[in-house]
């Protein structure tokens, strides 16, 4: 999710986008190629999923979940374990890189892919989803 200037997938002023996820720090909640619909501005709390700007390299946008709201900003994991790129690689992220909320993701077709009715109804049935909170959210995140 690399763009300079403006978010991908939004309009100057809109408070709605699209972003798009690369790689594999958020899974299993989100895979690669997944799309994601982001209300940017939206009121932010710890186990949201955010599209932020990453603290040391700014034209790169990252998706992590908010562990907790620290002195600074706020400290942001991967829910992947196994996966770095997070908080405890670069720190606390300053609240005015946290740009919006994750609300749903879009998982795509993948291409080539069998088209028999199985995989057309399982991928009906799990395309669309709303990306929730992690319940006891820091407590889960700071665990690790």
């Amino acid at each position: 999710m690399v763009e300079s200037g403006r978010e991908p997938g939004r309009e100057p002023g809109a408070p709605f986008g699209i972003a798009e996820v690369t790689g594999v720090s958020m899974v299993p909640t989100l895979l690669h190629g997944d799309q994601l619909f982001v209300r940017y501005g939206a009121r932010l709390r710890a186990g949201n999923v955010a599209v932020l700007r990453h603290p040391l390299q700014q034209d790169l946008l990252i998706v992590k979940r908010l562990a907790e709201r620290r002195d600074g900003g706020w400290w942001v994991l991967g829910d992947n374990p196994g996966a770095e790129g997070d908080s405890r690689v670069f720190g606390v992220v300053p609240e005015p890189l946290v740009l919006g909320r994750v609300l749903a993701r879009y998982r795509p077709v993948t291409p080539g892919r069998q088209r028999s009715v199985g995989v057309v109804l399982s991928w009906l049935l799990s395309a669309v989803r709303p990306v929730r909170s992690a319940a006891r959210a820091s407590w889960r995140l700071r665990a690790r």
